[in-house]
């Protein structure tokens, strides 16, 4: 009963956990929990209760979320299926449950109340959010999905969950320029392990979502003494920070020197970080499908 668990990644509380750890910890109660869908278009995840709390990271519209608790001030405490991640956040986020058939592939999309892109969108969602599509149709020669709350989105802009890109880098390079934001997790603004993640999950490879967890359980650990021996994909850590090689001494990643996604050489990377940031490189990762 005196295990450690990591706040972000396990449902415990000392006045409450979930049912899953009775026995493993002490808690004043255990809960079943009731499993919710991501109804906005992107949700904080907080450590407390207060929106003053930079966020942890951020759930995307379809994804399904464990909710142990809520609040009659409006908050959710839950953990997010995807990747596991435990926080807090709006409860006004939340709806009922679907079987999601599609995931946005543009890096962005409107949601319209019906299939036709003069009407005012209803939101903007994110690369990797998910839908539940039912029917096609077509306005003016653009054919959009019709999903299960009646909204509308151009079709060329999902794709079945099934499918997978053959070089999930490309992704990840689509990104370029989008602002770094600490906690972020969508197209609009991310971090430096969320562009990673949300890019190999394009490649159909699921990895965790902080880059001290991807150090240690994403893909395999290769030798990183040579930054020449790097490959396209290949991951290279700092206490703190990731980036993925893009190509020969080439570095891209969502990083505050910039406060963007961008390109950086390699070897110039090394210097700059070891010298003002988070020190030498610690280890590099290779993923694979």
């Amino acid at each position: 009963m005196t295990n450690t668990f990591d706040r972000r990644f396990h449902p415990v509380r000392p006045d409450l956990a979930s049912r899953d750890y009775e026995g493993k910890v002490e808690a004043e109660r255990f809960v079943d929990g009731e499993v919710f869908q991501v109804t906005a278009d992107s949700l904080a995840f907080r450590p407390e209760p207060r929106p003053d709390r930079s966020i942890d990271t951020e759930a995307l519209r379809g994804e399904w979320v464990t909710v142990f608790e809520q609040t009659s001030e409006g908050w959710a405490w839950g953990q997010l299926d995807t990747d596991g991640y435990v926080g807090w956040f709006s409860s006004d986020g939340l709806g009922q449950v679907t079987a999601a058939t599609h995931r946005v592939r543009a890096l962005r999309t409107y949601r319209y109340p019906g299939p036709d892109l003069k009407f005012p969108p209803l939101g903007l969602m994110s690369i990797g959010s998910k839908v539940t599509v039912v029917r096609e149709t077509e306005t003016r020669g653009l054919v959009y999905a019709v999903l299960s709350d009646g909204s509308a989105v151009v079709a060329k802009h999902l794709v079945p969950l099934t499918e997978q890109e053959d070089d999930w880098v490309s992704v990840a390079e689509e990104m370029l320029g989008t602002p770094y934001l600490w906690g972020g997790r969508t197209s609009f603004g991310l971090d430096c392990s969320a562009l990673i993640q949300l890019a190999a999950q394009a490649g159909g490879i699921d990895i965790p979502r902080d880059s001290d967890v991807q150090e240690q359980d994403a893909g395999d650990e290769i030798p990183h003494d040579d930054p020449s021996a790097f490959t396209r994909g290949d991951l290279v850590f700092w206490k703190g920070h990731v980036g993925i090689v893009a190509g020969a001494n080439r570095l891209l990643h969502a990083n505050g020197f910039t406060m963007t996604v961008a390109y950086e050489p390699l070897d110039q990377a090394i210097k700059r970080i070891a010298a003002t940031e988070w020190g030498a490189v610690t280890s590099a990762r290779r993923l694979s499908a």
